[in-house]
């Protein structure tokens, strides 16, 4: 059991492995200040351009926090249960991934109002939030106050997070294809598809 409490401790970010190492960080922190600067998109983004350099300080916080996680897939030598807490952590950071590199498309997709842009990124910061604070469950499972819990109370605990935090990773992916459908139908009926084609490609059309 100690065993695994250490090593669910290096994965919420306050330990480090003997096998891959990385900056010491919390994984809920990065995922709030992409959340928080998506949220500033939201408020003060009245112009295309103005919401373009907002979103710029978003990427400058999923390249902070996609180093931890590249590096976090890279830790091979876990137990089985500890590996299921690298995965919902890995997941918070898919679902930044699926935010930030689609939303920088849409910047570019003229079948999107700057209205419709700020009503997107609200969704996407919503849903991202949302696992973030599922993650922080993660770590009050290895917190002091409450080593006293069974491992079995433990492990419930980690199985109901993960399986919440993936029903987000997977309601992301649908809010994304379910956005750029939008855009896939204004396309088609202007007759020029082959632009939305380009810009997210071909593979996702039978989603949309």
């Amino acid at each position: 059991m100690k065993r695994i409490i250490v090593i669910m401790l290096l994965m919420i970010g306050f330990h480090h492995s003997t096998q891959a190492q990385w900056v010491v960080t919390d994984p809920t922190n990065l995922a709030q200040g992409i959340v928080n600067t998506a949220q500033e998109i939201v408020q003060t983004s009245s112009t295309a351009t103005n919401m373009i350099n907002n979103f710029k300080e978003t990427v400058k916080i999923y390249k902070q926090g996609k180093k931890y996680y590249d590096q976090l897939k890279s830790v091979k030598n876990l137990v089985k249960d500890a590996r299921k807490v690298q995965q919902t952590v890995l997941m918070v950071g898919e679902i930044s991934d699926i935010y930030v590199n689609n939303f920088q498309k849409m910047l570019q997709d003229e079948n999107y109002t700057p209205q419709e842009l700020t009503a997107i990124a609200f969704g996407y910061s919503k849903l991202l939030e949302e696992s973030g604070d599922l993650v922080k469950d993660l770590k009050k499972i290895v917190n002091p106050s409450t080593l006293s819990m069974n491992d079995k109370e433990r492990m419930d605990v980690i199985n109901e997070v993960y399986k919440e935090v993936k029903g987000y990773r997977n309601l992301v992916n649908y809010y994304t294809q379910k956005n750029i459908g939008v855009s896939y139908l204004r396309a088609k009926k202007k007759g020029n598809t082959q632009r939305v084609l380009a810009l997210y490609g071909t593979a996702n059309e039978r989603n949309w």
